[in-house]
């Protein structure tokens, strides 16, 4: 397979770039490199495409409508889950909640199912790694329910400390809520491990898969998260849409998470009955047309192959830390090999943010900054790093382009 990239696919020059309009646009006044995927990723034309027609052709509100357009738009919104369902490995569509995004996913099962179940008897796990919005929730349920938050350290690699987290879990964790991948790092969790020896303790578990989801293929038959969350718009798709992924008897549990219409039984003006999931928690008129942009991203890597993309961007990154390893002028944060195509860097004496500035003037885009992961970003005694993170539609010229990118900068700061 390693041989068929090499075959296929040249890294000095990626035919892939060509279906990401914006990327051989004027959009930027020099010729952009966009090495800014982890934070959101470029769209295929494929998705732009589906989005433009469904409003020219198919576009009417959802599910009540028993004329032709209405229940054309409604066979589209659904088969977009039905997608997402099939893409991501659930047993059944049911499962499958469109969300605005990953953050109101995470809230969406902290406001509903945590407040109903967690008390301050109880602790959740998380851990240095995550993302904000995957501690934040946390805090505002702990303030309404005096559950406990504990986190588990990482390591000087930004690895998880696995012999920690067995420390911390015990018979008061109620949930894990653990990244696959760390946005600021890369860095890979050993989430079978997790999720067996929780399950052990009768824990559920959540994973916020948003930069997992990206860069490998996911089977939640497989993996047995209680909890599964992520963003449209990491996977080449829109913004505004995210999917909650829930065991369906724990969907069917929870009392929503939103009120209003078309997620309703019955109402009356003294009392409501509630729809079945996934409906209960789609209250109002849903994100009808990013649904049908992310079932187009779906398809667009789904062509392509999961396992295809995750060879290329680990030679896309197996190239770019050897590269910089080789330059010797930045420090790397998290130099392992298991890891997703996104890379932390810091001079020793440059801010991130005038090194971001100086990239830009060479028409690259990076992220500078704590990248939502402040306590990441404290177990390194840094306020911030600058982030290299790569999609399907890099090259080895991005990298090399970098490289010539942190050298003006070595040159203006000498």
């Amino acid at each position: 397979m390693a041989n068929e990239i090499s075959d296929q696919v040249n890294l000095r020059f990626n035919n892939w770039k060509s279906d990401f309009p914006l990327l051989s646009s004027n959009a930027t006044s020099k010729k952009l490199i966009y090495l800014d995927s982890a934070a959101s990723a470029q769209k295929p034309q494929i998705v732009i495409d589906s989005m433009k027609s469904f409003y020219e052709s198919e576009y009417a509100n959802i599910h009540r409508g028993v004329y032709e357009l209405s229940e054309k738009a409604t066979i589209a919104y659904e088969g977009a889950r039905k997608s997402v369902s099939e893409f991501i490995g659930a047993s059944k569509v049911e499962e499958i909640v469109f969300t605005k995004g990953a953050t109101e996913s995470i809230n969406l099962v902290a406001s509903s199912w945590g407040a109903q179940n967690l008390t301050s008897d109880d602790e959740i796990l998380i851990t240095t790694m995550e993302h904000h919005a995957n501690i934040v929730p946390w805090h505002l349920l702990h303030k309404r329910t005096g559950v406990k938050i504990k986190a588990v350290n990482i390591d000087e690699n930004g690895e998880l400390d696995i012999d920690h987290f067995h420390q911390l879990l015990t018979k008061k964790t109620k949930l894990v809520s653990i990244t696959q991948t760390s946005n600021a790092l890369g860095v890979n969790t050993p989430l079978s491990e997790i999720i067996d020896t929780a399950h052990s303790l009768n824990a559920l578990v959540l994973v916020d898969g948003c930069q997992g989801i990206v860069h490998k293929r996911v089977d939640l038959q497989q993996l047995d998260a209680d909890f599964y969350v992520f963003s449209g718009h990491k996977l080449y798709g829109p913004s505004g849409i995210g999917v909650l992924y829930g065991k369906y008897d724990i969907l069917e549990s929870m009392q929503p998470y939103q009120g209003g219409g078309d997620m309703i039984v019955t109402v009356t003006t003294n009392d409501s009955t509630y729809a079945k999931p996934p409906y209960r928690f789609e209250a109002g008129t849903p994100p009808i047309a990013s649904a049908v942009g992310l079932a187009q991203a779906i398809k667009y890597i789904s062509n392509i192959g999961m396992e295809f993309i995750a060879l290329h961007e680990h030679s896309l990154m197996k190239y770019a830390s050897k590269s910089l390893q080789d330059a010797n002028i930045v420090k790397l944060f998290s130099q392992i090999d298991d890891k997703a195509a996104i890379i932390s860097f810091n001079f020793d004496d440059v801010h991130p943010h005038d090194v971001g500035t100086i990239l830009d003037n060479e028409g690259i885009a990076v992220r500078a900054g704590h990248h939502c992961a402040q306590p990441t970003m404290s177990h390194f005694g840094v306020s911030g790093t600058v982030r290299a993170s790569f999609g399907l539609y890099n090259d080895f010229n991005d990298i090399d382009a970098l490289i010539s990118g942190l050298h003006k900068v070595k040159e203006i700061f000498k």
